[in-house]
């Protein structure tokens, strides 16, 4: 109860802050957003929602969104909407005017320095996303994003099932566990069709009887040009293509159809002309790519794992803060499905690992900025556990050369983890969605646990200490620690934004937003 008590208290305290009841337009949750659909954005207070101790960031995007971090933002987006609901129904004459909910009182100060250094690189990253390219990635996530609860739960079900048989413990219930772990994987194209068709304006039940066909054992009995299909031939690419398809199949047919007939005639031939297409072409094509993306991947490891874990732990923040990461999900997705676990996800998880090493960093470089150094003693055990928005947008990016050099620590951390798949040790994940330490249950590969555990473990420490020793050495130049390592009384914004004693105005975690693992453009965590 006193949970519940808890995640309301943080649902009513941000009503107000965005406009009340009236502001609301939307609302939904991903892995660590509350996502708005706001009527006005003016409302909106943004230093108050900054400063409540829940709330670990905001990010403006298509939607508005506050950072609460996993675990407590699907706790506190079910009070939200019921208290959106209670006030709607509980409204009585004429609909308020939008912001008419009592407000938090006067705005706190105005950001500082380093504050004001967040805010314009999220304004620009935003502008940077506009593009038509990253709005269809944004697509592609928004598809996949909501599947990742569940890819969790199935990939440490998974992992439970697998540590039991090893163990030889419980034989009557390991079968249980697998078929809890596999239903969902062998049906995963069905879901992907639905969203793919709700993402792209067509209706979800189409999209997912089209993506139905290709796990539908009767495929087998198909000769598609001289070949015979296999049941989930194309994977989740297959299911994604069908049902974009599926969607302008069915936008044809309300156009041309006469309205007495549509009902019948616009969803049998949008199942029609898509099932056909599926089964005569796209389940082919979408079978080669598949099968070319895990034989890249394993290649890719198995004769240059080094060099390319330490280019891909390297260059993944920069893809986050691009938006380009987006593209990885459907190819981790992809992984998952053929083999059972994603081998890119560990390495990529190294970013993070060398963002809170640069933080540690920060955090001994700036002995005299207690703001900055308090802003890193609470937001590193989200870092820890691969949420990194706060350490990155609240202290990393502002600063500049700290995010480059945790950049370097990713990249060691990569390397190391690719050279051990290099080596022959595969390490994978059987779920996309976190990282840091909250990927160790979700860790699966080629040998014994006990190893993959140890493989991984190594990539996080290596990653920790590269970032930790880049940034100490090459991070800071004179101006920069002249600048920001020297203590003065902060703003009242400051204190009540970190909650601590005097010291240098800085920021709070997360205060300027940042990237989600399972965002629209959420992909994995990762950082």
């Amino acid at each position: 109860m006193a949970t519940e008590d808890k995640n309301r208290a943080t649902a009513a305290a941000i009503l107000p802050l965005v406009g009340g009841v009236a502001n609301i337009d939307s609302t939904a949750h991903c892995m660590t957003r509350l996502r708005l659909g706001l009527r006005d954005r003016s409302l909106v207070d943004d230093e108050a929602l900054k400063a409540l101790p829940a709330v670990m960031g905001v990010v403006e995007d298509d939607t508005y969104q506050i950072v609460l971090g996993p675990g407590t933002v699907a706790r506190v987006t079910p009070e939200f909407e019921r208290l959106v609901e209670e006030g709607r129904a509980a409204a009585t004459g004429p609909e308020p005017e939008p912001g008419s909910a009592p407000g938090p009182g006067p705005a706190p100060d105005a950001a500082e320095e380093l504050a004001d250094r967040g805010a314009a690189i999220r304004a620009q990253r935003k502008a940077r996303n506009a593009t038509p390219f990253k709005l269809f990635l944004r697509r592609i996530a928004d598809i996949f994003v909501p599947l990742i609860p569940a890819l969790i739960g199935c990939g440490i079900i998974a992992g439970l099932g697998g540590l039991l048989v090893n163990l030889e413990w419980l034989p009557a219930v390991t079968p249980a566990l697998a078929a809890m772990a596999s239903g969902f994987m062998a049906l995963i194209a069905v879901f992907v069709g639905y969203n793919t068709a709700k993402e792209f304006g067509g209706t979800p039940i189409l999209g997912g009887a089209v993506a139905a066909i290709i796990v539908f054992p009767g495929v087998a009995d198909v000769d598609a040009f001289g070949q015979t299909l296999s049941p989930g031939q194309g994977g989740v690419l297959g299911a994604l293509g069908a049902a974009v398809l599926a969607v302008y199949v069915e936008k044809w047919c309300r156009r041309w159809v006469p309205e007495a007939l549509d009902v019948l005639v616009t969803p049998t031939l949008t199942v029609l002309v898509s099932g056909l297409v599926t089964l005569f072409g796209l389940m082919y094509v979408a079978g080669e790519v598949s099968s070319a993306i895990g034989a890249f991947a394993d290649w890719l490891l198995s004769n240059g794992g080094a060099g390319a874990g330490f280019v891909l732990g390297g260059l993944f923040l920069p893809l986050v803060m691009l938006g380009l990461h987006q593209a990885l999900i459907p190819i981790h997705t992809t992984l998952i499905e053929q083999q059972g676990f994603t081998v890119l996800l560990p390495i990529l998880a190294m970013a993070g690992a060398g963002q809170v090493g640069a933080a540690m960093a920060v955090y001994v470089r700036l002995p005299r900025n207690e703001s900055i150094r308090r802003t890193i003693k609470s937001a590193l055990p989200a870092g820890l556990l691969g949420v990194g928005e706060p350490l990155i947008y609240g202290v990393s990016l502002p600063l500049g050369r700290p995010f480059v050099t945790a950049c370097v620590g990713g990249a060691f951390g990569g390397g190391f983890v690719g050279l051990f798949n290099q080596l022959g040790d595969t390490v994978g994940s059987t779920a996309i969605g976190p990282s840091g330490w909250a990927l160790f249950p979700l860790l699966d590969g080629n040998h014994a646990l006990v190893p993959t555990i140890a493989v991984y473990a190594g990539g996080l420490l290596v990653g920790y200490v590269a970032g930790f020793l880049a940034t100490y050495f090459f991070g800071f130049g004179k101006d920069l620690l002249s600048e920001f390592d020297v203590s003065q009384e902060p703003t009242p914004s400051a204190v009540a934004a970190t909650g601590g004693s005097p010291g240098r105005p800085g920021t709070r975690p997360g205060a300027h937003g940042g990237s989600d693992p399972d965002s629209p453009t959420r992909a994995p965590a990762g950082v």
